[in-house]
């Protein structure tokens, strides 16, 4: 399957990952590499909005192809449906999502390739 036909999947070792609000994502490439976002937007294909709620505000997202992001299974539904209902998110809604991901344990299990 060449890149024009894959959409938006993203293949991880063990399953495809699709790009969908709300969904945490680490940032693999450029200056908030290693740092976790939220994505606040879907662009194109290639492309994705992020935001984390604090360095990078919902107000200002940063655009970013999907091959410089790591993404995780963990979706989170309130920033999902505060986005579908009214169109934004608050910061602090995006913070806290990030700060649940952090405290599952997903983000470490990832790491260590478990």
């Amino acid at each position: 399957m060449n890149d024009a036909n894959q959409g938006h999947l993203v293949s991880t070792s063990d399953h495809t990952v699709i790009p969908e609000i709300g969904r945490i994502v680490k940032v693999l490439r450029g200056r908030e590499q290693d740092q976790y976002a939220v994505i606040v937007g879907l662009l194109d294909d290639r492309f994705v909005w992020i935001a984390d709620g604090d360095k990078r505000k919902f107000a200002g997202p940063k655009k970013k192809n999907l091959l410089h992001l790591r993404l995780f299974d963990f979706v989170s539904s309130e920033v999902a449906g505060s986005i579908s209902e009214t169109g934004c998110v608050t910061n602090g809604k995006l913070r806290y999502a990030i700060c649940k991901f952090m405290e599952s344990g997903q983000s470490e299990a990832h790491e260590k390739g478990e």
